[in-house]
């Protein structure tokens, strides 16, 4: 069986991030709905997802109430790691389930950022570091939840919390 690895666009590069270990950042200019990056990896329900926490850490995107795509193994973490930080005033946001698109024009050295907000619905809380004026101090993983971030993201949510907001589960 292949190796599953995520792909990326040549105009980003990860590289050190202030904000937090590595992160994507701009090579070149990009226009708004660019794709970046897609997510790539096997996919495992929770009880897995539990399991490999231990051994790789947050290296998974959620798809469904109890489904993840991401690694099994440290041999594929580096090839599924997307290096995405967040920000509570990002620069991208989700289309479908897997894919990150430019939500504005980004400006080259500028780093790739995402809400986790777009994509999980768990129970965590952690602190935020993004340093923009939006922020809202801590992340949690109900934050898809909140209706102000509803209007802000509006498209930008993965396909399965746009579900979830709209009520149709």
């Amino acid at each position: 069986m292949p190796h599953p690895k995520s792909w990326f666009s040549d105009k980003i590069k990860r590289r050190e991030s202030s904000k937090h270990g590595f992160g994507q950042f701009a090579l070149e200019p990009i226009e708004e709905g660019e794709v970046l990056l897609v997510k790539g990896g096997h996919i495992f329900g929770r009880d897995t997802l539990k399991r490999l926490e231990k051994l790789l850490g947050p290296t998974e995107f959620q798809i469904a109430d109890d489904l993840f795509i991401g690694p099994m193994s440290t041999t594929e973490r580096e090839d599924c790691m997307m290096y995405l930080n967040h920000s509570c005033d990002p620069n991208c946001g989700i289309m479908g389930q897997i894919v990150v698109v430019a939500m504005r024009d980004i400006a080259p050295g500028e780093e790739i950022s995402i809400d986790y907000a777009m994509t999980d619905d768990d129970d965590y809380e952690m602190p935020c570091n993004c340093g923009k004026a939006r922020c809202r101090g801590t992340i949690t993983g109900k934050d898809w939840q909140r209706p102000d971030l509803h209007n802000r993201y509006a498209g930008y949510f993965s396909a399965y919390l746009d579900v979830k907001i709209s009520g149709r589960i």
